[in-house]
């Protein structure tokens, strides 16, 4: 079934919601109505400051291969509804056979620091094909967004040490794994034990040997000496299968083996126990033996958390080997993206923009045709301001807080900016070249640099200035007073 799974069309990944509501489109005579969508999310993961985006790659790659197959209509028209009849009709199954992507996508580059409400991709195009889109672009989004940004913030603690990524056997399924190892990887770490994605996508792989090893002989030194005899050009000693300490005095014998053969110990790997005095005390027992350079390795969940607490207390760990934590993103399951019609195109020709209302003021979605455009400043990145395409903007812009409208700010014209959403697909063809998966690494760790180190605490974290274009704000209060004017009567 995995075998049958990758193997076959991925049209159907999607709700069944989303293909009720495109045969209505088809059934009204809506389906070519030029609309737009913004896919975003509403609040930052972890209880953080940023998130990183991820997962446009694999956006373009399911894009690029987006047909109904035979297997898949004949799947669709299998199904029936509440009265046991046929519950799509066979025109409409004879459009989707036909059906060839025709949206223009723009979108933020992976490796990206994004905040709340900006539209990581704009969709624009047939509203039935748009919409269509909305579950597996969520799907691809949101998840590799959320590993992504909880990498991070392990890099972030781990500063120059080196971090591997060790989920696989913890991840949400095949997929989960593999797409979680590219994640973690554009989020900052150095290297995945995860053999598939290192070929897929081109990530290094690092690993050595696991406890079965050392219990599969007599004694750990036995084990060790076997081990090192065998790939002496990849020596990292798992030292806690009976005694760490113990274990650490015998890797260290082993070291002094491969060196009589022109080779060296690598490291010792930690995975129990109380790492920060373990850690200390093993970097005595190598420092004394004269391998001040072997590196040691630390896992056993950890998380940020755990990891900034190993280094207050003055760890000597300089890899940490990070896995279910990471891959799962323990703490928060889910990132939350969303999908809003933010505007369509009449009959007049003219925009006629959406908006959803809410009892919440975070669920009201903004309409337009919404670009980001960040400013920037000698000390990095200041602000973001989120504008309506179709109101060209001249001379000083001035944004504000759509939570709290007394709180505005200007930038004159000859500020510094950039406007992040670039296009990725024009008319259903790709035009966007992707950046390698290592360019797009140095990519999130260059952002981040760039930003004022308060939006990097872990607690309280400083909220980065992230408003509306002035204009774009009144069409949405506007529209708001409408709406709710409307409803009323």
């Amino acid at each position: 079934m995995i075998n049958q799974l990758y193997d076959t069309s991925m049209s159907l990944l999607t709700d069944l919601y989303q293909l009720t509501m495109a045969y209505g489109y088809w059934k009204s005579g809506k389906a070519e109505q030029e609309a737009v969508f913004n896919l975003y999310f509403r609040k930052h993961p972890f209880q953080g400051g940023f998130t990183v985006a991820c997962g446009l790659s694999s956006v373009i790659e399911y894009l690029q291969e987006y047909r109904f197959n035979e297997e898949d209509l004949s799947y669709i028209a299998s199904l029936t509804g509440g009265d046991g009849k046929q519950l799509f009709d066979d025109g409409f199954i004879d459009y989707l056979r036909k059906l060839e992507l025709q949206c223009s996508i723009d979108a933020i580059p992976e490796g990206t620091v994004v905040f709340p409400n900006e539209p990581l991709l704009r969709i624009q195009g047939p509203i039935l094909q748009c919409q269509l889109l909305e579950t597996p672009l969520l799907n691809l989004i949101n998840f590799q967004s959320l590993v992504a940004t909880k990498a991070a913030r392990m890099r972030l603690i781990a500063k120059d040490d080196a971090l591997l990524e060790f989920g696989l056997r913890r991840a949400q399924g095949p997929d989960g794994g593999v797409t979680a190892s590219r994640a973690a990887y554009i989020g900052g770490f150095d290297a995945t034990s995860n053999v598939l994605a290192g070929k897929l996508y081109d990530i290094p792989v690092k690993g050595t040997h696991a406890h079965s090893w050392v219990m599969s002989f007599d004694n750990e030194l036995e084990a060790f000496e076997t081990y090192a005899k065998h790939m002496p050009n990849n020596v990292t000693l798992l030292v806690d299968t009976y005694d760490s300490l113990n274990g650490v005095r015998h890797a260290v014998e082993v070291g002094k083996q491969l060196r009589a053969n022109g080779h060296d110990l690598s490291g010792i790997r930690l995975d129990s126990g109380d790492l920060a005095y373990l850690s200390i005390e093993a970097r005595k027992i190598l420092d004394e033996a004269g391998f001040e350079k072997t590196s040691i390795v630390a896992s056993n969940d950890l998380d940020e958390y755990i990891m900034d607490s190993l280094k207050i207390q003055g760890a000597k760990i300089n890899v940490w080997g990070i896995g279910t934590k990471l891959v799962t993103a323990f703490d928060q399951p889910a990132l939350g993206g969303v999908f809003k019609l933010a505007a369509i195109r009449a009959d007049s020709g003219e925009w006629d923009y959406k908006l959803k209302l809410s009892e919440q003021a975070i669920k009201v979605s903004t309409p337009g045709i919404q670009q980001v455009r960040r400013f920037r400043d000698a000390s990095g990145f200041v602000s973001d301001m989120i504008f309506n395409t179709e109101t060209p903007l001249i001379g000083k812009a001035t944004m504000v807080d759509p939570y709290d409208f007394t709180k505005n700010r200007s930038f004159e014209e000859s500020v510094h900016y950039e406007d992040l959403l670039v296009p990725v697909f024009a008319k259903g063809q790709l035009i966007y070249k992707l950046p390698s998966v290592h360019d797009t690494r140095k990519r999130s760790q260059e952002q981040l640099a760039r930003f004022y180190k308060g939006i990097k605490r872990f607690v309280n974290p400083h909220t980065y200035p992230v408003g509306l274009e002035k204009d774009l704000f009144d069409l949405k209060t506007n529209l708001i007073f409408k709406l709710r004017a409307g409803n009323e009567a």
